[in-house]
């Protein structure tokens, strides 16, 4: 398990919660669409989709979110300009507190991510710069906190990182 922090920038709210980087989580041949989301919604996460990470930065005011890679290679940046760059590849999952900004960087065509949200949340899109940091910290400052790890099922497992 990796860390990283973000703080608030003139776009994107960041937060005091950490960025968790969990490298190869998901063994390789269990990093399928259907086996991933069955994972995450059995260990009570749900909202789950199968896309890629989009091109732009944008962060989630509505909920905090997971990204498990299951296709493709891809950097991913985290944070805005001069944050962290994450190469992902099938297996590697990262936890995502709302208002941490991510941008996919460069990728190969096949990359794709099952996302999922923490019961009652969803990743409504907020692009860098939309709404006022202020506003935007305040919004997320409501979230409740996962109760389970997203990959292991377990209470509260690597989301302890997020209860100093």
């Amino acid at each position: 398990m990796q860390t990283f922090d973000f703080e608030p920038d003139d776009t994107m709210p960041g937060s005091p919660l950490p960025l968790i980087l969990l490298a190869g989580a998901i063994p390789a041949g269990e990093a399928t669409p259907d086996g991933v989301m069955a994972r995450l919604e059995s260990n009570g996460w749900q909202g789950s989709w199968v896309y890629t990470v989009f091109d732009y930065w944008h962060y989630h005011v509505e909920g905090h979110e997971v990204l498990a890679c299951i296709a493709g290679r891809a950097t991913v940046g985290f944070g805005g300009d001069g944050g962290a760059e994450v190469a992902m590849q099938p297996g590697d999952v990262v936890i995502i507190p709302a208002g941490v900004g991510h941008k996919r960087l460069s990728g190969d065509s096949s990359f794709r991510v099952v996302g999922a949200y923490p019961p009652g949340q969803t990743g409504a899109i907020t692009r860098a710069g939309a709404v006022s940091v202020a506003e935007a910290a305040r919004q997320i400052a409501d979230l409740p906190l996962p109760q389970t790890d997203p990959v292991s099922g377990k209470a509260p497992g690597v989301v302890a990182a997020w209860r100093k």
